[in-house]
């Protein structure tokens, strides 16, 4: 009969364990309630106060223009006179007999435009600083509210997650309103991108009347855009408001905790 030797059992594992000091929980611990704190400041009273602030605002004369070209700038950019441009391509052709090729390109890219300079719709400026401001503040705001919620999920384990179901929801509603903000500012460049490459071209090809249109045309979409973002962000001032006030218990104390901890 043969005997089979067993190896011994291995030592029981320890629970992992993080040590942290006494002080630097302590730091986390005003740090957190300094956040518990603005946002419940946010929710109870700025909130509110943004919804109304920004309802006005779309209620005011300057984003409510019935007749869009009023909004249409000067631009500056003469027409030129047939005669005069015949003669002097007929100059420009002579001259480019008595240059070489590679210095008529030099000059032509250092050629300026055939006009002064054409400012930008000043309209439109006016009411893109007003809303840049707005766009800021929002983003700050639901970053702030973004990181509160997330302090107030709790240790992963199993059952009752449905408190944890619910922070998950407005999470991803608070990711979307995040994705879309940040669209605003891409947006904004875009206009001057766009409206300076039409300017750019007008004052190029002045005698092309629909180089003159598109600018008109960037300008009244752009006024369209800039009236819809107002009503976005109050919408995202009102939609956080309300879903975070009808699951506020939810949301900070998803398994009725006296609070979350950090994970």
């Amino acid at each position: 009969m043969f005997l089979v030797r067993r190896s011994p059992p291995p030592p029981a594992l320890a629970m992992a364990t993080l040590r942290v000091q006494p002080e630097a929980q302590a730091k986390v611990d005003v740090f957190r309630e300094d956040l518990c704190s603005k946002t419940e400041n946010l929710l109870g009273s700025y909130f509110p106060k943004k919804i109304s602030e920004l309802d006005a605002f779309l209620k005011e004369p300057a984003l409510n223009e019935a007749n869009l070209s009023n909004l249409k700038a000067p631009l500056d950019i003469p027409v030129p006179d047939p005669v005069k441009e015949k003669e002097k391509e007929e100059r420009k052709k002579q001259q480019e007999k008595e240059e070489k090729e590679e210095k008529k390109k030099g000059d032509e890219d250092d050629k300026g435009p055939p006009c002064g300079p054409v400012n930008c719709n000043e309209k439109i400026v006016v009411l893109l600083q007003r809303l840049k401001p707005e766009i800021k503040d929002v983003t700050e705001q639901l970053n702030l509210v973004t990181t509160w919620l997330q302090l107030q999920i709790p240790r992963i384990e199993d059952g009752n997650n449905f408190g944890v179901a619910v922070q998950e929801k407005v999470f991803e509603l608070m990711t979307s309103l995040h994705t879309k903000l940040e669209g605003f500012h891409t947006q904004i460049s875009k206009y001057f991108s766009e409206r300076g490459d039409a300017v750019a071209k007008a004052a190029k090809q002045p005698h092309v009347g629909d180089y003159r249109q598109l600018v008109h045309e960037l300008d009244e979409a752009e006024y369209q855009e800039i009236r819809l973002m107002v009503m976005e962000i109050r919408n995202a001032y009102a939609v956080l408001y309300d879903i975070i006030l009808k699951n506020f218990e939810k949301l900070k104390k998803p398994r009725g905790e006296t609070k979350g901890m950090i994970y």
